[in-house]
């Protein structure tokens, strides 16, 4: 629950400053400190409400919903389906968060029959990892390449290079080790190990080396703050900008989601997204009682998200895989 809260949480909080510079931000909102609405003519978010979620909450369920059905396996085409869908219902609704341009680069070489195994190759934006939560919490920790090969499921039509199933295995691997009951540090290094081998199973595009990007995101945290982060990370839809971002994020935030929230939506740039993976992380590795109720309340209210039979359906499929059993917190 606290895995897929932070996703919410996180990407509601950061919704209004998504795109926007740091300037940007503090010259419409000052710092922000609560959900706001975006303002208007806001270039990605207008016509959305304060604490209202984006593409990252919403396809991190719809992958849930696949994963819950198919367990043991993936279907790519009806992934794609979905997505085409989920992007014609957002048009309906007036909006204008549509799909990122890895996701609508690869569908729309899938419809001209380029095959599957192409389609994501040059994906090497952040809309893997934003959505990777469910894996995480599906996955039992304990077998890595068993762990990584789901990442790279779900990353194949959109998001195949070496960079974003690198991201998204690092992301998948701390939610996965968090929900074992490790926190951040310990759960780091096994995380950069599985960040390694995600890499080596995509095409050689992006990002050699993921694993680095993140280890210097969290020692620049680590001993120069927010600033240092920023400026070695960097904050754009890159995975190797945004998912070491959010990672850095993390540990600045130590066990308070809320916080790692806060610090993604004034962040710059790809804030909803860098909230989004940071608070989920934060959320795995510290629980669900460890947000604020009346914040993630909010956001599950604004949004009508029922959370806690998507926690139990994956949590059931876990244990089933380790011959355990157990309830959603």
């Amino acid at each position: 629950m606290g895995a897929l809260a932070g996703v919410a949480l996180g990407d509601a909080l950061g919704m209004p400053a998504q795109t926007l510079s740091r300037p940007d931000i503090a010259s419409a909102y000052g710092r922000i400190s609560d959900f706001v609405a975006p303002f208007s003519g806001h270039p990605v978010s207008h016509g959305l409400a304060a604490a209202q979620v984006t593409d990252d909450t919403e396809q991190t369920l719809l992958l849930a919903e696949l994963l819950i059905s198919n367990p043991d396996g993936f279907d790519d085409h009806l992934w794609a389906q979905t997505l085409l869908q989920w992007e014609a219902d957002v048009r309906a609704r007036g909006l204008l968060d549509l799909l990122g341009p890895s996701s609508k680069a690869a569908l729309e070489a899938l419809s001209t029959g380029v095959s599957v195994k192409e389609t994501g190759k040059n994906g090497t934006t952040n809309g893997a990892a934003m959505r990777i939560a469910p894996v995480g919490i599906m996955m039992p920790a304990g077998d890595s390449a068993q762990l990584v090969s789901k990442v790279v499921e779900a990353c194949q039509v959109t998001h195949s290079s070496r960079e974003a199933i690198a991201a998204a295995s690092a992301v998948a691997m701390t939610i996965s080790q968090g929900l074992d009951g490790w926190g951040l540090e310990a759960a780091l290094p096994k995380a950069l190990e599985a960040c390694k081998l995600g890499g080596n199973k995509g095409h050689p595009v992006g990002e050699a080396h993921m694993d680095t990007r993140i280890t210097d995101a969290v020692e620049a945290a680590a001993t120069g703050g927010e600033e240092a982060l920023l400026k070695t990370a960097g904050n754009s839809v890159a995975s190797r900008e945004s998912v070491a971002a959010a990672f850095g994020i993390a540990w600045l935030a130590k066990d308070d989601p809320w916080q790692a929230a806060l610090l993604a939506a004034n962040f710059g740039d790809d804030t909803d997204t860098i909230g989004a993976i940071a608070c989920s992380v934060v959320g795995a590795c510290s629980g669900l009682a460890a947000f604020p109720t009346d914040k993630i309340n909010r956001v599950l209210e604004v949004n009508n998200l029922d959370l806690e039979p998507v926690a139990e359906s994956l949590l059931r499929i876990r244990d089933e895989m380790t011959g355990s059993r157990r309830t959603a917190p």
